[in-house]
C-alpha cells in the first residue's frame, strides 16, 4: 500500500491494518523518519515537502513491487507525507512484512534507502538564516548503490 499526503498517521494503527488476520507474518520491520530541528533549537525551522501528484505514487508503487519481487513479503506500506511540517514531525514511515525476519529488514532498509535518494519529492528547509532546497548527499547514495541489481552478460 502506497499513500502520500498531508495528514499524519498512527504507526501501531498501520502496522496493525497489515498484519491483522495474516498469520503467516513472522517479522514485521519498520522505519519512522522524523523531520529534524534544522535551526539548533531555535524553533525556527520547518520543512516543506513538495512533489508531483500521480507521478510520485506511480513510481513509489513500481519500487514497492520491485521490493515484492526481490523478497518474499506478506505486506508492504509507504506513506510519505507531503507539505509544511515541523521538527519532531513525522515524514515517512516504511513497513514490511515476511515470514523472516531477515527479508522483512532488507527489504524495509533497500525502501528507505530508495525513498531518500530516488522518491520525487523535493524539500525545501527553512532556518533563520533562510530557506534552501536540500541537494542530495554523497552518503546517501553510497547506501542505495548496495541494492543496486548486479549486469548480467547476456
Amino acid at each position: 500500500m502506497i499513500r502520500v499526503q498531508r495528514e499524519d498517521f498512527d504507526v501501531g494503527a498501520e502496522m496493525r491494518a497489515l498484519t491483522t488476520g495474516n498469520t503467516g507474518i513472522g517479522g514485521l520491520a519498520s522505519f519512522v523518519g522524523l523531520v529534524r530541528d534544522m535551526a539548533g533549537g531555535t524553533g525556527d525551522s520547518a520543512m516543506t515537502l513538495e512533489h508531483y501528484p500521480g507521478m510520485t505514487e506511480r513510481l513509489l508503487t513500481e519500487i514497492d513491487e520491485e521490493a515484492h519481487r526481490r523478497w518474499p513479503l506478506e505486506g508492504s506500506m509507504v506513506i510519505h507525507r507531503h507539505g509544511r511540517l515541523e521538527p519532531g514531525e513525522q515524514i515517512v514511515m516504511v513497513l514490511t512484512a515476511s515470514a523472516h525476519r531477515q527479508a522483512a529488514l532488507d527489504s524495509c532498509a533497500f525502501l528507505i534507502d530508495w525513498l531518500k535518494t530516488q522518491a520525487p519529492f523535493w524539500k525545501l528547509e527553512e532556518t533563520p538564516d533562510g530557506a534552501s532546497w536540500v541537494e542530495a548527499r554523497a552518503s546517501d547514495d553510497q547506501a542505495a548503490a548496495r541494492w543496486a541489481k548486479p549486469e548480467t552478460s547476456g
